[in-house]
């Protein structure tokens, strides 16, 4: 009797249906169980694409909140693999560069990019690969060889390739987007969910046109809010939060969001600008 052929850890990765597909069907390369991280790693449901992201540090997290926040951005895939390794084999042969192995078994395994990024220019998709690294690390010799071969693989496909650090990740943006990026759908929230769409239309059309007069804190306008048409405490701010990451009201978002401050509200979407101007 012939022996069974032996799974590899690569093609059982490739049979679950990781690193394959677009938008909500992507399954990452690498998942959380996989890699242990030096910084915090974390699970995210995506508002642009509703599936669970997976991240191995807070840069490749916070760079991940800029790109659901751009408009210009239609599908983000993290931990994507550089397939086939035979070829990642060869860039490495060619390079004289040494293929990362497994610390345990010493077999060559799948390198992988943190995020490729479907862009939209001109209407046409567009993408991107870009790897996230600390500026520190660059100092590292093998970290840099490592990514001769990304960029080699990347080159070759003709896709733009980058590395991008912390300073190119404005750390307060992201922050703020993190402040808000849970209140995207309010019929998640439970104090929202007997309202009509009217009713929550009326309410923001009442919370924006009372922070547009910059007379009070945001705190201040989202408790007269709720003061003035009887919702739960903290409905208020649940609405302002929710206003900002569906972009219906645009603020600064490179510097701290403080509800105890007045904040300005720079412009009003369409939606709802003739509304408030009638009130």
């Amino acid at each position: 009797m012939s022996k069974r052929k032996r799974t590899t850890p690569i093609e059982k990765k490739l049979k679950d249906g990781h690193g394959q597909g677009i938008g909500v069907d992507y399954r990452p390369w690498l998942v959380i169980q996989d890699v242990s991280s030096l910084g915090r790693s974390t699970r995210l449901k995506g508002i642009k694409i509703p599936r669970q992201y997976e991240f191995l540090s807070d840069l490749e997290r916070n760079y991940f909140y800029l790109l659901e926040y751009s408009d210009l951005v239609a599908d983000i895939r993290e931990q994507f693999p550089l397939l086939p390794i035979e070829e990642t084999l060869i860039i490495s042969e060619e390079l004289g560069i040494k293929h990362p192995t497994h610390p345990q078994t010493k077999e060559p395994i799948v390198m992988s990019t943190d995020f490729v990024v479907t862009k939209l220019e001109q209407g046409q998709p567009v993408n991107l690969a870009r790897t996230l690294k600390y500026r520190a690390d660059l100092m590292d010799k093998r970290v840099i060889e490592k990514f001769e071969i990304e960029r080699e693989y990347w080159e070759r496909r003709g896709i733009d390739w980058g590395i991008v650090t912390e300073l190119e990740v404005p750390k307060e943006m992201a922050m703020n987007i993190s402040f808000v990026h849970s209140y995207a759908d309010l019929g998640n929230i439970e104090d929202f969910n007997k309202y009509s769409e009217s009713d929550k239309d009326t309410f923001s059309i009442y919370l924006i046109s009372n922070l547009l007069r910059a007379d009070k804190t945001v705190r201040e306008a989202c408790t007269q809010l709720d003061e003035v048409f009887n919702l739960s405490p903290g409905s208020g701010l649940t609405l302002f939060k929710h206003l900002i990451i569906k972009k219906a009201i645009e603020v600064d978002l490179m510097n701290k969001l403080d509800v105890n401050s007045i904040i300005e509200i720079k412009s009003v979407h369409r939606d709802y600008s003739e509304q408030v101007k009638e009130i």
